[in-house]
Protein backbone atom coordinates (compact mmCIF):
# COMPACT_ATOMS: atom_id res chain seq x y z
CA UNK A 1 0.00 0.00 0.00
CA UNK A 2 1.32 3.47 -0.97
CA UNK A 3 1.13 5.84 1.97
CA UNK A 4 0.98 9.56 1.35
CA UNK A 5 4.52 9.91 2.76
CA UNK A 6 6.05 6.88 0.96
CA UNK A 7 8.02 6.95 -2.27
CA UNK A 8 6.81 5.95 -5.70
CA UNK A 9 8.15 4.18 -8.77
CA UNK A 10 7.99 6.84 -11.50
CA UNK A 11 8.31 6.25 -15.27
CA UNK A 12 9.77 9.38 -16.91
CA UNK A 13 9.41 9.55 -20.72
CA UNK A 14 11.09 12.22 -22.91
CA UNK A 15 13.04 12.11 -26.18
CA UNK A 16 15.39 14.81 -24.83
CA UNK A 17 18.07 13.16 -22.74
CA UNK A 18 18.88 16.42 -20.95
CA UNK A 19 15.29 16.74 -19.81
CA UNK A 20 15.31 13.08 -18.72
CA UNK A 21 18.46 13.60 -16.72
CA UNK A 22 17.01 16.68 -14.98
CA UNK A 23 13.80 14.74 -14.15
CA UNK A 24 15.83 11.79 -12.85
CA UNK A 25 17.91 13.98 -10.52
CA UNK A 26 14.82 15.82 -9.27
CA UNK A 27 12.79 12.66 -8.64
CA UNK A 28 15.62 10.83 -6.91
CA UNK A 29 16.15 13.88 -4.70
CA UNK A 30 12.52 13.45 -3.60
CA UNK A 31 13.31 9.77 -2.85
CA UNK A 32 11.40 8.20 -5.74
CA UNK A 33 12.60 5.29 -7.89
CA UNK A 34 12.98 6.37 -11.52
CA UNK A 35 12.56 4.43 -14.78
CA UNK A 36 13.61 6.22 -18.00
CA UNK A 37 12.23 5.91 -21.54
CA UNK A 38 13.00 7.98 -24.68
CA UNK A 39 9.81 7.36 -26.72
CA UNK A 40 6.25 6.17 -26.39
CA UNK A 41 6.88 2.61 -27.56
CA UNK A 42 9.66 2.21 -25.01
CA UNK A 43 7.35 3.66 -22.34
CA UNK A 44 4.64 1.07 -23.11
CA UNK A 45 7.20 -1.75 -22.80
CA UNK A 46 8.54 -0.40 -19.48
CA UNK A 47 5.00 0.01 -18.16
CA UNK A 48 4.14 -3.64 -18.91
CA UNK A 49 7.38 -4.89 -17.32
CA UNK A 50 7.86 -2.55 -14.34
CA UNK A 51 4.30 -1.55 -13.31
CA UNK A 52 5.19 1.99 -12.22
CA UNK A 53 2.99 3.97 -9.82
CA UNK A 54 3.02 7.17 -11.89
CA UNK A 55 4.06 8.28 -15.43
CA UNK A 56 5.54 11.63 -16.51
CA UNK A 57 4.97 11.58 -20.25
CA UNK A 58 6.21 13.94 -22.98
CA UNK A 59 3.87 14.40 -25.96
CA UNK A 60 6.03 15.08 -28.98
CA UNK A 61 8.33 12.05 -29.40
CA UNK A 62 9.57 9.86 -32.25
CA UNK A 63 8.39 6.24 -32.89
CA UNK A 64 5.21 6.77 -30.80
CA UNK A 65 3.95 10.07 -29.45
CA UNK A 66 2.64 10.61 -25.92
CA UNK A 67 -1.04 10.59 -26.92
CA UNK A 68 -0.85 7.07 -28.40
CA UNK A 69 1.36 5.82 -25.53
CA UNK A 70 -1.17 7.16 -22.98
CA UNK A 71 -4.05 5.44 -24.77
CA UNK A 72 -2.23 2.07 -24.81
CA UNK A 73 -1.12 2.36 -21.19
CA UNK A 74 -4.64 3.20 -20.03
CA UNK A 75 -5.96 0.21 -21.95
CA UNK A 76 -3.44 -2.05 -20.18
CA UNK A 77 -4.19 -0.79 -16.65
CA UNK A 78 -7.95 -1.32 -16.33
CA UNK A 79 -7.84 -2.95 -12.90
CA UNK A 80 -5.33 -0.50 -11.44
CA UNK A 81 -5.25 3.28 -11.78
CA UNK A 82 -1.86 4.63 -12.87
CA UNK A 83 -1.82 8.44 -13.04
CA UNK A 84 -0.36 9.97 -16.25
CA UNK A 85 0.92 13.57 -16.21
CA UNK A 86 1.70 15.08 -19.59
CA UNK A 87 4.82 17.28 -19.79
CA UNK A 88 4.78 19.34 -22.99
CA UNK A 89 5.67 22.66 -24.50
CA UNK A 90 2.31 22.53 -26.28
CA UNK A 91 0.05 24.72 -24.22
CA UNK A 92 -2.92 25.32 -26.47
CA UNK A 93 -6.34 24.31 -25.19
CA UNK A 94 -6.78 21.75 -27.94
CA UNK A 95 -3.54 20.06 -26.84
CA UNK A 96 -4.83 19.92 -23.25
CA UNK A 97 -8.17 18.49 -24.36
CA UNK A 98 -6.53 15.89 -26.59
CA UNK A 99 -4.23 14.85 -23.76
CA UNK A 100 -7.09 14.43 -21.32
CA UNK A 101 -9.06 12.48 -23.95
CA UNK A 102 -6.07 10.18 -24.41
CA UNK A 103 -6.25 9.29 -20.72
CA UNK A 104 -4.02 11.84 -19.02
CA UNK A 105 -4.83 12.71 -15.44
CA UNK A 106 -2.98 16.06 -15.38
CA UNK A 107 -1.05 18.41 -17.62
CA UNK A 108 2.11 20.44 -16.97
CA UNK A 109 3.68 22.74 -19.55
CA UNK A 110 7.37 23.11 -20.25
CA UNK A 111 9.62 24.56 -19.06
CA UNK A 112 8.73 22.58 -15.95
CA UNK A 113 8.02 24.42 -12.74
CA UNK A 114 9.48 21.91 -10.30
CA UNK A 115 7.65 23.43 -7.33
CA UNK A 116 4.35 22.79 -9.11
CA UNK A 117 5.54 19.33 -10.21
CA UNK A 118 6.40 18.43 -6.65
CA UNK A 119 2.96 19.58 -5.50
CA UNK A 120 1.28 17.53 -8.23
CA UNK A 121 3.33 14.48 -7.25
CA UNK A 122 2.19 14.84 -3.63
CA UNK A 123 -1.41 15.16 -4.78
CA UNK A 124 -1.11 12.04 -6.92
CA UNK A 125 0.56 10.26 -4.03
CA UNK A 126 -2.42 10.94 -1.77
CA UNK A 127 -4.81 9.73 -4.46
CA UNK A 128 -2.80 6.57 -4.97
CA UNK A 129 -2.77 5.96 -1.22
CA UNK A 130 -6.58 6.26 -1.11
CA UNK A 131 -6.86 3.96 -4.09
CA UNK A 132 -4.60 1.37 -2.48
CA UNK A 133 -6.58 1.55 0.76
CA UNK A 134 -9.78 0.90 -1.19
CA UNK A 135 -8.15 -2.01 -3.05
CA UNK A 136 -6.87 -3.51 0.21
CA UNK A 137 -10.29 -3.19 1.84
CA UNK A 138 -11.94 -4.79 -1.19
CA UNK A 139 -9.38 -7.61 -1.14
CA UNK A 140 -10.07 -8.24 2.54
CA UNK A 141 -13.81 -8.34 1.97
CA UNK A 142 -13.36 -10.66 -1.02
CA UNK A 143 -11.04 -12.94 0.96
CA UNK A 144 -13.60 -13.16 3.76
CA UNK A 145 -16.43 -13.73 1.29
CA UNK A 146 -14.50 -16.43 -0.58
CA UNK A 147 -13.83 -18.30 2.66
CA UNK A 148 -17.47 -18.39 3.72
CA UNK A 149 -18.93 -21.89 3.27
CA UNK A 150 -22.26 -20.56 2.00
CA UNK A 151 -22.82 -19.12 -1.46
CA UNK A 152 -23.13 -15.30 -1.54
CA UNK A 153 -24.83 -13.93 -4.67
CA UNK A 154 -25.58 -10.24 -5.25
CA UNK A 155 -28.06 -9.08 -7.90
CA UNK A 156 -29.38 -5.75 -9.11
CA UNK A 157 -33.02 -4.73 -9.31
CA UNK A 158 -33.31 -6.46 -12.71
CA UNK A 159 -32.24 -9.83 -11.24
CA UNK A 160 -28.83 -9.69 -12.93
CA UNK A 161 -25.97 -11.28 -11.00
CA UNK A 162 -23.39 -8.67 -10.00
CA UNK A 163 -21.00 -10.79 -7.95
CA UNK A 164 -20.57 -14.24 -6.43
CA UNK A 165 -18.12 -15.74 -3.97
CA UNK A 166 -15.99 -18.84 -4.42
CA UNK A 167 -18.47 -21.10 -2.59
CA UNK A 168 -21.06 -20.30 -5.28
CA UNK A 169 -18.92 -22.17 -7.83
CA UNK A 170 -18.75 -25.21 -5.56
CA UNK A 171 -22.44 -25.22 -4.65
CA UNK A 172 -23.94 -24.46 -8.09
CA UNK A 173 -21.20 -25.87 -10.38
CA UNK A 174 -20.89 -22.69 -12.48
CA UNK A 175 -17.68 -20.67 -12.82
CA UNK A 176 -17.75 -17.06 -11.65
CA UNK A 177 -17.37 -15.73 -15.19
CA UNK A 178 -20.33 -17.84 -16.31
CA UNK A 179 -22.57 -16.36 -13.59
CA UNK A 180 -21.72 -12.64 -13.69
CA UNK A 181 -24.18 -10.77 -15.89
CA UNK A 182 -26.70 -13.63 -16.03
CA UNK A 183 -30.18 -13.64 -14.55
CA UNK A 184 -30.23 -15.19 -11.10
CA UNK A 185 -33.19 -17.36 -12.11
CA UNK A 186 -30.67 -19.72 -13.74
CA UNK A 187 -30.00 -21.01 -10.21
CA UNK A 188 -33.65 -22.02 -9.70
CA UNK A 189 -35.70 -24.90 -11.07
CA UNK A 190 -39.08 -24.47 -12.69
CA UNK A 191 -41.62 -23.07 -11.96
CA UNK A 192 -39.65 -20.60 -9.80
CA UNK A 193 -37.28 -19.87 -12.68
CA UNK A 194 -39.97 -18.50 -14.98
CA UNK A 195 -41.79 -16.65 -12.21
CA UNK A 196 -38.79 -14.94 -10.58
CA UNK A 197 -38.66 -11.78 -12.71
CA UNK A 198 -42.35 -10.99 -12.19
CA UNK A 199 -41.97 -11.73 -8.49
CA UNK A 200 -39.05 -9.29 -8.29
CA UNK A 201 -41.08 -6.63 -10.14
CA UNK A 202 -43.96 -7.02 -7.70
CA UNK A 203 -41.57 -6.69 -4.77
CA UNK A 204 -39.97 -3.53 -6.18
CA UNK A 205 -43.43 -2.04 -6.68
CA UNK A 206 -44.27 -2.74 -3.05
CA UNK A 207 -46.61 -5.70 -3.64
CA UNK A 208 -44.20 -8.54 -2.88
CA UNK A 209 -44.06 -10.76 0.18
CA UNK A 210 -41.89 -10.19 3.25
CA UNK A 211 -38.79 -12.08 2.10
CA UNK A 212 -36.10 -9.70 3.32
CA UNK A 213 -34.18 -10.58 6.48
CA UNK A 214 -35.57 -14.09 6.98
CA UNK A 215 -34.24 -17.55 6.13
CA UNK A 216 -36.48 -19.92 4.23
CA UNK A 217 -36.09 -23.32 2.64
CA UNK A 218 -36.00 -23.42 -1.15
CA UNK A 219 -35.07 -25.80 -3.95
CA UNK A 220 -31.95 -24.76 -5.89
CA UNK A 221 -30.63 -25.92 -9.27
CA UNK A 222 -27.11 -27.24 -9.95
CA UNK A 223 -25.44 -26.79 -13.33
CA UNK A 224 -25.91 -30.52 -13.91
CA UNK A 225 -29.67 -30.09 -13.65
CA UNK A 226 -29.76 -31.76 -10.24
CA UNK A 227 -32.09 -30.11 -7.74
CA UNK A 228 -30.99 -29.79 -4.12
CA UNK A 229 -32.54 -28.39 -0.92
CA UNK A 230 -31.13 -25.11 0.36
CA UNK A 231 -31.81 -22.28 2.77
CA UNK A 232 -31.98 -18.75 1.38
CA UNK A 233 -31.60 -15.50 3.28
CA UNK A 234 -32.00 -12.21 1.38
CA UNK A 235 -31.03 -8.69 2.47
CA UNK A 236 -31.34 -5.42 0.57
CA UNK A 237 -28.98 -2.46 0.38
CA UNK A 238 -28.34 0.53 -1.89
CA UNK A 239 -25.05 0.75 -3.81
CA UNK A 240 -24.32 3.60 -6.23
CA UNK A 241 -27.94 4.76 -5.92
CA UNK A 242 -29.14 1.33 -7.06
CA UNK A 243 -31.10 -1.21 -5.04
CA UNK A 244 -28.98 -4.31 -4.57
CA UNK A 245 -30.03 -7.68 -3.14
CA UNK A 246 -27.64 -10.02 -1.35
CA UNK A 247 -28.61 -13.68 -1.15
CA UNK A 248 -26.90 -16.20 1.15
CA UNK A 249 -27.54 -19.78 0.04
CA UNK A 250 -26.63 -22.85 2.06
CA UNK A 251 -26.75 -26.34 0.59
CA UNK A 252 -28.59 -28.48 3.16
CA UNK A 253 -28.53 -31.74 1.19
CA UNK A 254 -26.45 -33.51 3.84
CA UNK A 255 -28.62 -32.10 6.63
CA UNK A 256 -31.78 -33.32 4.89
CA UNK A 257 -30.21 -36.72 4.26
CA UNK A 258 -29.25 -36.95 7.94
CA UNK A 259 -32.78 -35.96 8.98
CA UNK A 260 -34.24 -38.58 6.65
CA UNK A 261 -31.85 -41.17 8.09
CA UNK A 262 -32.87 -40.20 11.62
CA UNK A 263 -36.56 -40.53 10.70
CA UNK A 264 -35.90 -43.91 9.11
CA UNK A 265 -33.93 -45.05 12.16
CA UNK A 266 -36.69 -43.78 14.44
CA UNK A 267 -39.25 -45.73 12.40
CA UNK A 268 -37.14 -48.88 12.56
CA UNK A 269 -36.58 -48.42 16.29
CA UNK A 270 -40.30 -47.91 16.83
CA UNK A 271 -41.04 -51.06 14.83
CA UNK A 272 -38.40 -52.97 16.79
CA UNK A 273 -39.78 -51.57 20.06
CA UNK A 274 -43.33 -52.56 19.14
CA UNK A 275 -42.19 -56.06 18.20
CA UNK A 276 -40.19 -56.34 21.41
CA UNK A 277 -43.16 -55.14 23.45
CA UNK A 278 -45.41 -57.72 21.80
CA UNK A 279 -42.86 -60.44 22.41
CA UNK A 280 -42.41 -59.36 26.01
CA UNK A 281 -46.17 -59.32 26.59
CA UNK A 282 -46.38 -62.84 25.20
CA UNK A 283 -43.43 -63.87 27.37
CA UNK A 284 -45.10 -62.29 30.42
CA UNK A 285 -48.30 -64.25 29.81
CA UNK A 286 -46.36 -67.48 29.33
CA UNK A 287 -44.22 -66.87 32.42
CA UNK A 288 -47.22 -65.98 34.54
CA UNK A 289 -48.95 -69.17 33.49
CA UNK A 290 -45.87 -71.19 34.46
CA UNK A 291 -45.11 -69.35 37.67
CA UNK A 292 -48.46 -68.77 39.31
CA UNK A 293 -49.58 -72.28 40.19
CA UNK A 294 -52.19 -73.21 42.78
CA UNK A 295 -49.56 -74.56 45.15
CA UNK A 296 -48.36 -70.99 45.88
CA UNK A 297 -51.70 -70.30 47.56
CA UNK A 298 -50.93 -72.80 50.33
CA UNK A 299 -51.74 -71.20 53.72
CA UNK A 300 -48.36 -72.36 55.12
CA UNK A 301 -46.46 -70.29 52.52
CA UNK A 302 -45.62 -66.56 52.47
CA UNK A 303 -43.43 -65.32 49.60
CA UNK A 304 -42.29 -62.27 47.68
CA UNK A 305 -40.33 -61.87 44.41
CA UNK A 306 -38.95 -58.45 43.37
CA UNK A 307 -37.45 -58.49 39.83
CA UNK A 308 -34.56 -56.18 38.97
CA UNK A 309 -35.97 -55.91 35.42
CA UNK A 310 -39.24 -56.81 33.69
CA UNK A 311 -38.60 -60.49 34.32
CA UNK A 312 -37.13 -62.22 37.33
CA UNK A 313 -34.45 -64.88 37.26
CA UNK A 314 -35.63 -65.88 40.75
CA UNK A 315 -38.62 -68.21 41.04
CA UNK A 316 -40.58 -69.68 43.92
CA UNK A 317 -42.74 -72.77 43.62
CA UNK A 318 -44.82 -74.88 46.03
CA UNK A 319 -46.95 -77.99 45.69
CA UNK A 320 -48.71 -80.71 47.70
CA UNK A 321 -48.17 -84.34 46.83
CA UNK A 322 -51.06 -86.82 46.77
CA UNK A 323 -49.96 -88.05 50.21
CA UNK A 324 -50.11 -84.49 51.61
CA UNK A 325 -46.40 -83.76 51.77
CA UNK A 326 -45.47 -80.08 51.22
CA UNK A 327 -42.79 -79.28 48.63
CA UNK A 328 -41.16 -75.86 48.18
CA UNK A 329 -38.51 -74.61 45.75
CA UNK A 330 -36.57 -71.34 45.58
CA UNK A 331 -34.33 -71.07 42.49
CA UNK A 332 -32.03 -68.31 41.26
CA UNK A 333 -30.76 -68.46 37.63
CA UNK A 334 -27.58 -66.78 36.40
CA UNK A 335 -28.17 -63.06 35.74
CA UNK A 336 -31.60 -61.50 35.65
CA UNK A 337 -34.20 -60.45 33.10
CA UNK A 338 -35.85 -62.55 30.40
CA UNK A 339 -32.87 -64.81 29.70
CA UNK A 340 -32.61 -65.74 33.36
CA UNK A 341 -36.37 -66.29 33.58
CA UNK A 342 -36.28 -68.64 30.59
CA UNK A 343 -33.48 -70.62 32.24
CA UNK A 344 -35.67 -71.63 35.16
CA UNK A 345 -38.69 -72.83 33.14
CA UNK A 346 -37.37 -76.41 32.86
CA UNK A 347 -36.83 -76.41 36.63
CA UNK A 348 -40.48 -75.48 37.23
CA UNK A 349 -41.87 -78.15 34.93
CA UNK A 350 -39.79 -80.92 36.53
CA UNK A 351 -40.52 -79.72 40.07
CA UNK A 352 -44.29 -79.81 39.62
CA UNK A 353 -44.24 -83.14 37.75
CA UNK A 354 -42.06 -84.95 40.30
CA UNK A 355 -43.76 -83.50 43.40
CA UNK A 356 -47.02 -85.03 42.15
CA UNK A 357 -45.24 -88.40 42.18
CA UNK A 358 -44.19 -88.05 45.85
CA UNK A 359 -40.56 -88.15 44.69
CA UNK A 360 -37.76 -87.86 47.20
CA UNK A 361 -35.79 -84.61 47.38
CA UNK A 362 -32.62 -86.36 46.16
CA UNK A 363 -34.44 -87.76 43.14
CA UNK A 364 -35.80 -84.35 42.17
CA UNK A 365 -32.36 -82.74 42.54
CA UNK A 366 -30.80 -85.43 40.32
CA UNK A 367 -33.40 -84.90 37.58
CA UNK A 368 -33.13 -81.10 37.77
CA UNK A 369 -29.35 -81.17 37.50
CA UNK A 370 -29.39 -83.60 34.58
CA UNK A 371 -31.96 -81.52 32.68
CA UNK A 372 -30.04 -78.26 33.19
CA UNK A 373 -26.68 -79.82 32.35
CA UNK A 374 -28.06 -81.07 29.03
CA UNK A 375 -30.01 -77.95 28.05
CA UNK A 376 -28.14 -74.95 29.47
CA UNK A 377 -25.17 -73.33 27.66
CA UNK A 378 -21.81 -73.16 29.40
CA UNK A 379 -21.76 -70.45 32.05
CA UNK A 380 -25.49 -70.71 32.77
CA UNK A 381 -26.64 -72.46 35.93
CA UNK A 382 -29.36 -72.34 38.58
CA UNK A 383 -28.82 -72.08 42.33
CA UNK A 384 -31.64 -73.74 44.28
CA UNK A 385 -33.05 -74.64 47.68
CA UNK A 386 -35.50 -77.55 47.67
CA UNK A 387 -37.37 -78.88 50.71
CA UNK A 388 -40.09 -81.39 51.56
CA UNK A 389 -42.04 -81.35 54.85
CA UNK A 390 -44.15 -84.24 56.17
CA UNK A 391 -46.92 -83.02 58.50
CA UNK A 392 -47.58 -86.48 59.87
CA UNK A 393 -44.07 -87.28 61.07
CA UNK A 394 -43.06 -83.61 61.58
CA UNK A 395 -39.88 -84.40 59.71
CA UNK A 396 -38.50 -83.06 56.48
CA UNK A 397 -35.62 -82.89 54.02
CA UNK A 398 -33.78 -79.87 52.59
CA UNK A 399 -31.10 -79.51 49.90
CA UNK A 400 -29.19 -76.25 49.36
CA UNK A 401 -26.98 -75.64 46.30
CA UNK A 402 -25.58 -72.18 45.62
CA UNK A 403 -28.30 -70.17 47.39
CA UNK A 404 -27.85 -68.51 50.81
CA UNK A 405 -28.30 -70.72 53.85
CA UNK A 406 -31.86 -71.62 54.86
CA UNK A 407 -32.84 -70.47 58.39
CA UNK A 408 -35.09 -72.18 60.95
CA UNK A 409 -36.67 -69.81 63.51
CA UNK A 410 -38.58 -70.83 66.63
CA UNK A 411 -41.90 -69.32 67.73
CA UNK A 412 -40.16 -66.29 69.33
CA UNK A 413 -38.07 -65.53 66.25
CA UNK A 414 -34.84 -66.98 67.59
CA UNK A 415 -32.56 -68.69 65.08
CA UNK A 416 -32.52 -72.40 65.90
CA UNK A 417 -30.60 -73.79 62.97
CA UNK A 418 -29.20 -72.83 59.57
CA UNK A 419 -28.74 -75.07 56.52
CA UNK A 420 -25.72 -73.84 54.59
CA UNK A 421 -25.08 -74.51 50.92
CA UNK A 422 -22.80 -77.55 50.63
CA UNK A 423 -23.25 -78.00 46.89
CA UNK A 424 -22.63 -76.11 43.67
CA UNK A 425 -25.60 -74.71 41.73
CA UNK A 426 -27.43 -77.07 39.38
CA UNK A 427 -26.24 -77.44 35.80
CA UNK A 428 -22.50 -77.16 36.42
CA UNK A 429 -21.44 -80.74 37.19
CA UNK A 430 -22.77 -84.06 35.97
CA UNK A 431 -25.22 -85.74 38.33
CA UNK A 432 -22.60 -88.38 39.18
CA UNK A 433 -20.36 -85.62 40.53
CA UNK A 434 -22.79 -83.92 42.92
CA UNK A 435 -24.20 -85.02 46.27
CA UNK A 436 -27.96 -85.18 45.91
CA UNK A 437 -28.53 -86.29 49.52
CA UNK A 438 -30.61 -83.76 51.50
CA UNK A 439 -30.22 -82.71 55.10
CA UNK A 440 -32.84 -83.83 57.64
CA UNK A 441 -35.13 -81.21 59.18
CA UNK A 442 -37.09 -81.39 62.43
CA UNK A 443 -38.82 -78.57 64.29
CA UNK A 444 -40.75 -77.46 67.34
CA UNK A 445 -44.35 -76.21 67.23
CA UNK A 446 -44.81 -72.81 65.51
CA UNK A 447 -41.33 -72.85 63.96
CA UNK A 448 -40.75 -71.29 60.54
CA UNK A 449 -38.26 -71.87 57.70
CA UNK A 450 -36.95 -68.87 55.76
CA UNK A 451 -35.42 -69.24 52.27
CA UNK A 452 -34.04 -66.35 50.21
CA UNK A 453 -31.88 -65.54 47.19
CA UNK A 454 -28.57 -63.71 47.36
CA UNK A 455 -30.34 -60.64 45.93
CA UNK A 456 -32.04 -60.11 49.30
CA UNK A 457 -28.85 -60.38 51.33
CA UNK A 458 -26.90 -58.16 48.87
CA UNK A 459 -29.58 -55.47 48.67
CA UNK A 460 -27.70 -52.24 49.48
CA UNK A 461 -28.89 -49.12 51.22
CA UNK A 462 -28.07 -45.65 49.90
CA UNK A 463 -24.88 -45.62 51.97
CA UNK A 464 -23.77 -48.97 50.50
CA UNK A 465 -24.63 -51.24 53.48
CA UNK A 466 -25.97 -54.70 52.55
CA UNK A 467 -29.07 -56.15 54.20
CA UNK A 468 -27.26 -59.43 54.95
CA UNK A 469 -28.09 -62.33 57.27
CA UNK A 470 -27.83 -59.87 60.15
CA UNK A 471 -30.64 -57.74 58.77
CA UNK A 472 -32.79 -60.83 58.20
CA UNK A 473 -32.33 -62.31 61.66
CA UNK A 474 -32.78 -58.90 63.32
CA UNK A 475 -36.07 -58.39 61.48
CA UNK A 476 -37.31 -61.86 62.55
CA UNK A 477 -36.31 -61.51 66.21
CA UNK A 478 -38.96 -60.94 68.85
CA UNK A 479 -41.87 -61.24 66.45
CA UNK A 480 -44.84 -63.56 66.44
CA UNK A 481 -45.01 -66.17 63.67
CA UNK A 482 -48.07 -64.46 62.19
CA UNK A 483 -46.34 -61.07 61.87
CA UNK A 484 -42.84 -62.25 60.99
CA UNK A 485 -43.09 -62.12 57.17
CA UNK A 486 -44.52 -58.59 57.18
CA UNK A 487 -41.82 -57.52 59.63
CA UNK A 488 -39.07 -58.79 57.30
CA UNK A 489 -40.73 -57.05 54.34
CA UNK A 490 -40.89 -53.76 56.23
CA UNK A 491 -37.25 -54.02 57.34
CA UNK A 492 -36.13 -54.62 53.75
CA UNK A 493 -38.19 -51.66 52.45
CA UNK A 494 -36.74 -49.39 55.14
CA UNK A 495 -33.23 -50.57 54.29
CA UNK A 496 -33.65 -49.80 50.58
CA UNK A 497 -35.40 -46.45 51.24
CA UNK A 498 -36.86 -46.35 47.74
CA UNK A 499 -33.69 -47.35 45.87
CA UNK A 500 -33.74 -50.20 43.37
CA UNK A 501 -31.92 -53.42 44.19
CA UNK A 502 -29.20 -54.47 41.74
CA UNK A 503 -30.37 -58.09 41.58
CA UNK A 504 -33.62 -60.03 41.74
CA UNK A 505 -34.90 -60.54 45.29
CA UNK A 506 -36.90 -63.57 46.43
CA UNK A 507 -38.05 -64.52 49.92
CA UNK A 508 -40.04 -67.54 51.20
CA UNK A 509 -41.33 -68.07 54.75
CA UNK A 510 -42.88 -71.48 55.48
CA UNK A 511 -44.87 -72.35 58.58
CA UNK A 512 -43.68 -75.72 59.77
CA UNK A 513 -46.65 -78.13 60.43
Amino acid sequence: MIAASSKMKVLAVDDNRTNLHILQVFLKKLGHEVILAENGAEAVRHFAAEHPDLILLDIMMPVMDGFEAARRIKAMSQERWTPVIFLSALNRDENLVEGLDAGADDYLTKPINFVVLEAKLRSMQRSLALQQASVDALDRIKAISDNVLDAIVTIDEHGTIISVNRASERIFGWLTGELIGQNVSMLMPEPQQSAHDSFLERYLSGNGGAIIGANREVVALHRSGQRFPATLGVTETTLDNQRTFIGVIRDISQQKAAEQKLRENARLLQTYYDQTQNEQQLAVRLMEKQLHRAGLNDPRLHYKVIPAESFSGDIVAAARSPSGRFYALLADATGHGLTAAISVLPVLALFYRMSKLDSLVGEIIDELNQQLKESMPVGRFVAATLLCLDETSRRGEIWVGGTPEALLFDRWGRLQRSFASTNLPLGILHSSEIDCRPAAVSWDPESQLVLCSDGLLEASSKDGQQFGIGGLTAAAANTSPAARFEQIEAALAQHLSGSIAADDISLMLIDCP
